[in-house]
């Protein structure tokens, strides 16, 4: 689905690459977790393969050099690190993006959400409520390939448990960023360090 080859990525402008010659495929049914220190480019990197799928505008900030490619048709369902620009209520959320609301809901409360929080608005959230809302809705989207960045920012220590739980369950083919060692360790099948 995804072959990254002698890849390399700096910022317009700039002499030393955020990192280079960083190799890795995303093959079906695999979950690569991407780490490295803050700032080795591991979201930009995300960033620019969805990019490519065209989910999104290009960055023109960055220069490329090797091989990024994405199998053609590929369907993507990204969560990013914010939470950014949520608001209504779940219905017209769940409307929005084609989701079956009951199914929507029972994976929420699977990530213990409290039924009295499906009749507020998305805006009366706490943050971890609004990624939890990000990551259900991700799982019910049917995608090729799911991109994650950081997804257990914010999230406490039960739901991290019971997202591990979903991802083992649904198994997924997906790329993502975590820093928690342990979630990594339980939901990858192939970890790629991005070395700066």
């Amino acid at each position: 689905l995804l072959n990254v080859k002698d890849y390399s990525l700096k910022y317009a402008g700039t002499e030393n690459p955020i990192f280079s010659d960083l190799s890795f495929t995303v093959s079906q049914g695999e979950r690569v977790a991407l780490c490295g220190k803050n700032g080795c480019g591991k979201s930009t990197l995300l960033k620019i393969i969805i990019q490519k799928a065209g989910w999104a505008d290009g960055n023109h900030a960055v220069e490329e050099s090797g091989i990024c490619e994405i199998a053609p048709g590929l369907t993507i369902s990204y969560v990013a690190q914010d939470t950014a620009g949520l608001n209504g209520n779940l219905s017209a959320f769940c409307e929005a993006r084609h989701l079956d609301q009951s199914l929507f809901f029972t994976i929420l409360r699977q990530l213990d959400f409290e039924r009295i929080q499906f009749s507020k608005n998305i805006e009366e959230y706490s943050e971890g409520q609004k990624k939890k809302v990000l990551l259900a809705a991700s799982l019910l989207t049917p995608a090729h390939l799911y991109i994650w960045d950081e997804p257990l920012n914010y999230i406490d220590v039960f739901s991290r448990m019971q997202i591990e739980k979903l991802l083992l369950e649904y198994r997924p083919t997906m790329i993502f960023v975590e820093h928690d060692t342990c979630f990594r360790e339980k939901v990858s099948t192939k970890v790629i360090e991005i070395i700066s």
